[in-house]
C-alpha cells in the first residue's frame, strides 16, 4: 500500500510540475504574440490611416486590397480553411476529438493584422484570442498527461493573450471564465494564474503603456439616473450590433462567388469611411480624439448628426468587414460604439437638462457597458476597461451600467455572436 501511495504521489507531483512548466510556456508565447500583434497593428494602422486622410482615394483602395489579400492567403496558403472566430474555441472545448490546428496561429495573426491595417472596421482582440487559444491547444496535445486539461490550457492561452493586449490579468482570467469555460477547477486556477502572471510580467518588462491616457477625477451620486439610462441604451446598441453581424453573415453566406463578397463588403466599407473616417480600423484613434476634446465640446446639430451617424454605421461596417472575409470580432466595435454613445448622452444631458455630468466618465462607462452587453460578460468588461485606462475610480458606476446593459440586452435578445446558433431558434 505504501509503495502504491508513493507511486501515486510521485505521479501527481510530476503532473503538477509539468502543468506549471507548460502554463509558463503558454503564458509567455501567448503574451508575446499578443504584444507583437497589438504593436504592429497600431504602428501600421496609423501609417495607413494617415495616408488615407491625405488622399481619400486610398479609402477605396485599402479595403478591397486588404480583403483580397486575405482571400488569397486563405485560398492558397491556408488551404481554403476559414476562420470562424471564437466559435472555433467552443467547438474544440466541447469536443474530445476536435482540436484547434496549429495553422490558426499564423492565420489569425496575419489576417487580423491585415484586416485592421487596411481599414476593416473591427479589432485584433478576437484574432489574438483564437491564436493564443491555439497555443494552449497545441501544448495540450504534446503529452498524454495534459489530455484531461484541454479546456484549462486553452483558457490559459486566452487569458494570457487578453492580459497582453489590455494590460489586465484579472480581465484575462474573467474572460476565460465568463465566456469560455464557465467553470473553475484547481487545474484551471493553477494554469491560468501562472499564465497571466507571466503575461503581465512580460507587459511590465516591455513597459507597455495603457491604450488610453485619461485623467479621471471623480463621479457624483446625482448622476446615477443618467448611468442607468446609459446602461439601458448600451444594451439596446449591443443588440443592434449583434443582430447586424448575424444578419450580414447570413446574407453573405448566400453569395457563392467570393469576389462578389469582397466587392460588396469593400463598397460598404469605403462609402462609410468617406462619410466618417473615424470608422477606419479599430477606431481607437477616434476614441483618443474624443477623450482629449470631450470637455471642451458643446452639442451642435452637425456634431450630433456625426455621432449618431457613427453609432448607426459602425455595426454595419463591422458586419460587412467580417462577412466579406475580414478577421476580427465585436470587442473593438463595442468599445468604439460605447465611447461615442457615452459622449452623446453626456452632451445631451448637459445641454438640455443642465446635468453637469463629466463626459470622460460617460465615454469610459459606455465602452464597458456596450462590451458587457455584447459578450454577456460584465466583470470582464469592468476590469478590461479599467485596465485600458489604468484607473479604477469609476469601478462602482461601471459595475452598475455593465449589469444593467447585459440584462437589458438579454431580455431583448438572449444570444451573443458567440452563442448564437440557427439550431437554437425554433
Amino acid at each position: 500500500m505504501n509503495t502504491t501511495a508513493r507511486i501515486k504521489k510521485n505521479y501527481r507531483f510530476i503532473k503538477f510540475r509539468k502543468l506549471v512548466i507548460v502554463s509558463v510556456l503558454i503564458g509567455f508565447l501567448s503574451a508575446f504574440l499578443g504584444v507583437i500583434l497589438k504593436n504592429a497593428t497600431e504602428y501600421y494602422e496609423e501609417i495607413f490611416f494617415h495616408q488615407a486622410t491625405i488622399n481619400p482615394l486610398f479609402l477605396v483602395i485599402f479595403p478591397v486590397f486588404g480583403l483580397s489579400i486575405i482571400y488569397f492567403l486563405r485560398e492558397y496558403l491556408f488551404k481554403k480553411k476559414e476562420n470562424k472566430g471564437i466559435k472555433e474555441i467552443f467547438e474544440s472545448t466541447n469536443s474530445k476529438s476536435k482540436n484547434l490546428p496549429s495553422y490558426k496561429i499564423p492565420s489569425h495573426f496575419i489576417n487580423g493584422l491585415l484586416t485592421v491595417v487596411f481599414g476593416g472596421s473591427t479589432g485584433i482582440e478576437v484574432s489574438t484570442v483564437v491564436a493564443s487559444a491555439t497555443i494552449g491547444s497545441v501544448a495540450q496535445r504534446k503529452q498524454n498527461v495534459f489530455r484531461q486539461y484541454k479546456t484549462e490550457l486553452i483558457c490559459a492561452g486566452i487569458a494570457a493573450g487578453i492580459t497582453a493586449i489590455f494590460s489586465s490579468p484579472i480581465a484575462g482570467i474573467l474572460f476565460a471564465i465568463e465566456v469560455i469555460s464557465r467553470k473553475v477547477t484547481r487545474a484551471f486556477l493553477l494554469s491560468n494564474l501562472i499564465a497571466v502572471a507571466i503575461a503581465f510580467g512580460l507587459v511590465f518588462l516591455l513597459d507597455e503603456k495603457p491604450l488610453f491616457a485619461v485623467n479621471i477625477t471623480t463621479w457624483h451620486l446625482k448622476a446615477i439616473p443618467y448611468f442607468i439610462l446609459l446602461g439601458i441604451l448600451s444594451g439596446l446598441n449591443s443588440v443592434y450590433l449583434t443582430r447586424s453581424v448575424l444578419f450580414f453573415k447570413a446574407q453573405f453566406t448566400r453569395i457563392k462567388i467570393p469576389y462578389f463578397k469582397i466587392i460588396i463588403g469593400s463598397l460598404i466599407l469605403s462609402s462609410s469611411l468617406f462619410l466618417f473616417p473615424q470608422l477606419y480600423g479599430e477606431g481607437y484613434h477616434a476614441i483618443k480624439t474624443i477623450f482629449v476634446s470631450s470637455n471642451e465640446m458643446s452639442l451642435t446639430f452637425p456634431l450630433a448628426l456625426t455621432i449618431i451617424g457613427i453609432i448607426i454605421l459602425k455595426p454595419i461596417v463591422t458586419s460587412a468587414t467580417l462577412a466579406s472575409g475580414g478577421d476580427g470580432g465585436v470587442f473593438a466595435p463595442s468599445l468604439f460604439m460605447g465611447a461615442f454613445l457615452g459622449l452623446l448622452l453626456a452632451l445631451i444631458t448637459n445641454t438640455y437638462f443642465n446635468a453637469h455630468v463629466i463626459p470622460i466618465n460617460f465615454i469610459i462607462m459606455g465602452m464597458a457597458a456596450v462590451l458587457s452587453a455584447s459578450i454577456h460578460a460584465p466583470f470582464t468588461s469592468i476590469f478590461l476597461v479599467c485596465g485600458l485606462t489604468n484607473d479604477y475610480t469609476l469601478f462602482i458606476p461601471i459595475l452598475l451600467v455593465c449589469l444593467i446593459s447585459k440584462y437589458t440586452a438579454k431580455m431583448i435578445y438572449p444570444f451573443t455572436v458567440y452563442s448564437y446558433s440557427p439550431s437554437l431558434i425554433k
